[in-house]
């Protein structure tokens, strides 16, 4: 009976049932160790009627997920016990206990989710099996007086409490402490996280696909700190700071560079002397690698097409922007460059500019490097355009009042994306499917439809009616519109946790 026991959907089934008294009957039945023939009698009736309620079983909806995934930690901690027992004794059952354990643990990982900044951690916990989040969070203000974390665990109530975190090790030792919390934790101790993912902003050239982390990994990431420096070094805290508090639990990096390393030598290289390059590796490398992986390639899922076979152009628009050309599953080309600041306008950064403003603007107003370039990331953009905010719902709100800044800035934003979307048309050669993400992207139809209105020379027919919904999952194309367009809410978070599970199982 124990081979009709090992597949995904039963595990998943064995979850959703009165667990105890399930699991507690099917081990029963494993145990060959019975002293008489009646209870061998009774123990096969309860097997059997097990079997039979798993088989018929359907997916609950969990009531409250911070008890039910509790509980069926606690079984399943006794559960591999018993099979730890069994598997001491000889015969076929032996084998058999081992590889339906060696199952349990493969499909079940749970994975922290790690994203680090300089004074902020967020976090989530996720089931790699289910690929549902078991709780999330953030601690803010790590480093500076009022520090506090907040907390959710799935099913839960929010709980902001106010923590002294002088550094990322407190921060993480916060939320430790918030996960295996008796009350509101959604796990009994650290031990059943398997593994803790990274997003790590710059891997330089070092890196194309997430990596296992050791003292070579961190020392090559260090290198890459002049190329992100207000991002890296703050990644490299939260991995060390992990890496002391989960000693035995192996940490994996993922890099927002690593989906961009594909592109041709023609889409990345700066027309700069060449030793600038070769000496310095100032080239372009491209940020949001993971959601434009993640939405490029559920793009393929949603049209049923082969991965290697699309040319998708994916729109990452949110308070950071880039554009991704994505031919055959690789990225070809990207707006981002060198650092976050190049490409589209953004909420506060400036996008692609005349380099030489940053002179014109330093001797104008006696300003430093560091001070232009401050001015460029934080108080440009359509922030700096409309004078009203980064925000494009306060923009949208600012137009229908009137504001002709806000117009302004509106139109100029919808223009450039629309040129890096032709450029990248004509990169590729043409283009299958587009796709927009992010909080603007998923949540904003009028930055939409002004993008798609620009695109009917390539038969794009807009789906006004699909294109009013908000943060989901939709075509907004007609069904005769010849390039489909999508919005597809990317999930960085899960790529992290689907990458650092497939590093770890190698």
């Amino acid at each position: 009976m124990i081979k009709n026991i090992k597949t995904k959907e039963t595990i998943k089934d064995i979850k959703t049932l009165d667990k105890k008294k399930t699991l507690d009957s099917f081990n029963k039945k494993q145990s060959i160790n019975t002293k008489n023939n009646v209870q061998d009698e009774k123990e096969n009736k309860e097997s059997n009627y097990a079997i039979n309620k798993i088989k018929s079983a359907s997916e609950k909806t969990l009531v409250s997920a911070r008890i039910k995934i509790k509980k069926y930690r606690n079984q399943k901690r006794k559960n591999e016990k018993l099979i730890k027992e069994n598997s001491t004794k000889k015969g076929n059952i032996k084998l058999k206990n081992i590889k339906l354990l060696a199952e349990i643990r493969s499909l079940e990982m749970e994975v922290l989710v790690i994203n680090c900044g300089s004074s902020s951690l967020k976090f989530q916990l996720i089931d790699s099996d289910s690929e549902k989040v078991l709780a999330k969070g953030i601690c803010e203000r790590i480093g500076i007086k009022g520090s506090v974390i907040t907390y959710q665990p799935t099913g839960g109530e929010k709980e902001v409490s106010n923590i002294d975190m002088p550094t990322h090790h407190e921060a993480i030792d916060a939320v430790i402490k918030a996960l295996t919390n008796k009350e509101t934790g959604v796990i009994n101790d650290m031990s059943e996280v398997k593994a803790v993912g990274h997003r790590v902003v710059h891997g330089g050239e070092y890196f194309s696909k997430a990596t296992l982390v050791d003292d070579d990994v961190i020392k090559k990431i260090e290198e890459c700190n002049y190329l992100a420096p207000l991002h890296n070094p703050a990644n490299i805290i939260g991995i060390k700071a992990c890496m002391k508090l989960m000693p035995d639990t192996p940490n994996v990096v993922v890099f927002d560079t690593a989906f961009h390393q594909t592109m041709p030598e023609s889409a990345y290289l700066y027309a700069i002397p060449r030793k600038y390059y070769d000496e310095n590796k100032i080239r372009r490398y491209g940020f949001h690698g993971t959601s434009h992986s993640y939405v490029s390639k559920r793009v393929a899922q949603i049209m049923d097409t082969p991965y290697d076979k699309l040319k998708t152009i994916v729109c990452h628009l949110g308070n950071g922007a880039s554009i991704c050309a994505v031919d055959g599953g690789k990225s070809v080309d990207t707006s981002m460059g060198l650092t976050p600041l190049a490409g589209v306008i953004m909420g506060t950064r400036s996008g692609d500019i005349d380099p030489s403003i940053i002179e014109v603007i330093a001797k104008q107003d006696g300003l430093s490097i560091d001070q232009v370039i401050n001015l460029l990331n934080k108080e440009s953009g359509v922030a700096g355009l409309s004078e009203v905010s980064s925000d494009f719902r306060d923009i949208t709100q600012a137009i229908e009042d009137g504001n002709a800044k806000a117009k302004s800035a509106f139109d100029a934003y919808i223009r450039q994306v629309v040129r890096f979307v032709g450029a990248y048309i004509a990169v590729m050669n043409g283009v299958d499917a587009i796709a927009f993400t992010a909080g603007v992207g998923e949540n904003n139809k009028f930055v939409r439809a002004a993008v798609m209105e620009h695109l009917g020379y390539m038969g794009v027919k807009i789906n006004h009616e699909a294109n009013d919904s908000r943060g989901e999952e939709v075509m907004i194309s007609t069904e005769d519109s010849k390039v489909k367009v999508f919005v597809v809410p990317t999930n960085e978070e899960l790529a992290i946790a689907r990458e650092t599970v497939e590093i770890v199982n190698k």
